[in-house]
């Protein structure tokens, strides 16, 4: 297992939906290993393919407080999602040293396949939720702050460029 770097944001593989996974293979799930590792090293909620350059709809999220209890999903989709929003500052690591705040469904239900190849729904509620939703989006070829409307998207961008976050 190994942490992997992180793709910087503006790269073009950043705004790409990733194709879905045929079958949960010995390479899938060694970079699977591989996202558990870099998410708690940076440290984060939740990790997507596209983050570090796996052209792959697969994610891991773990928003526990001892850690170790990382969801790994495949092709993961949200079912349904409840009407009661939560907000949330987001942030990435693809974009350092900037954050927003997104409004998300508070609870979202979630078909994926797991790490033994098997369909599986699950209810994800509050935190788990919105990091859920945020690995989705980057599957999607969506950072969180395209969920801001557009002159507060234009903004956040003109900060992230006048920081030197994003090139």
């Amino acid at each position: 297992m190994a942490a992997r770097p992180f793709i910087p944001y503006p790269d073009k593989r950043l705004k790409t939906a990733v194709p879905p996974v045929d079958a949960i293979t010995d390479e899938v799930r060694a970079i699977w290993d591989d996202m558990v590792e870099t998410m708690d090293a940076m440290p984060g909620y939740g990790l997507a393919g596209p983050q570090i350059g796996v052209m792959m709809q697969l994610a891991v999220v773990d928003c526990s407080d001892e850690r170790g209890k990382a969801v790994r999903m495949a092709n993961p989709r949200v079912l349904h999602a409840s009407v009661q929003l939560r907000e949330h500052e987001e942030a990435s690591p693809n974009l350092p040293g900037m954050s927003a705040v997104i409004s998300r469904p508070r609870a979202v239900t979630v078909a994926f396949l797991n790490e033994n190849g098997e369909q599986e729904e699950r209810d994800f509620v509050g935190l788990w939720a919105t990091s859920v939703q945020h690995q989705i989006d980057h599957l999607n070829g969506k950072m969180y702050f395209d969920n801001l409307k557009p002159v507060k998207r234009q903004m956040f961008l003109k900060k992230a460029k006048k920081t030197g976050a994003m090139k």
